[in-house]
């Protein structure tokens, strides 16, 4: 990774930053141990960036939101109208194990840092309370 880095630096500074950003989100993503096919569906922005291409659609031509209420109403509005269309991440049947495997991987780093309990406990809600229906 380091020649990789090193060459972009010469071709692209912003490209070589956006790899050291994106180095420890990818190797953890390999360390999890993710089936293939949902590693392959979570191993680019593709969806994220899909969704925000749809979404784009029915928000870009407001000039200027209100207040947040209304940013946040047609949003919702928005991916409601788009839902149809999404396609389905491949390897979802495994998002569960891999909430595990986050969990799991939290918990190390949290006893690496010497994190307190109640930091620790806030992560674990935010990833229990998640409301992903599989």
């Amino acid at each position: 990774m380091d020649k990789l880095y090193k060459e972009l630096l010469t071709i692209n500074q912003s490209a070589a930053n956006s790899l050291l950003e994106g180095l420890e989100e990818t190797l953890t993503l390999h360390k999890l141990g993710l089936s293939p096919e949902l590693h392959k569906s979570l191993d680019t922005t593709n969806c994220i960036e899909s969704v925000m291409s749809q979404l784009g659609q029915y928000t870009d031509k407001v000039d200027r939101w209100r207040n947040s209420y209304q940013l946040l109403r047609w949003t919702i509005a928005s991916l409601l109208e788009i839902e149809p269309n999404l396609q389905r991440i491949r390897g979802f049947q495994y998002l569960n194990l891999l909430r595990v495997k986050m969990r799991e991987e939290i918990k190390l780093r949290q006893k690496k840092q010497g994190v307190g309990s109640s930091t620790s406990e806030d992560l674990m809600a935010g990833i229990h309370n998640d409301t992903l229906k599989i």
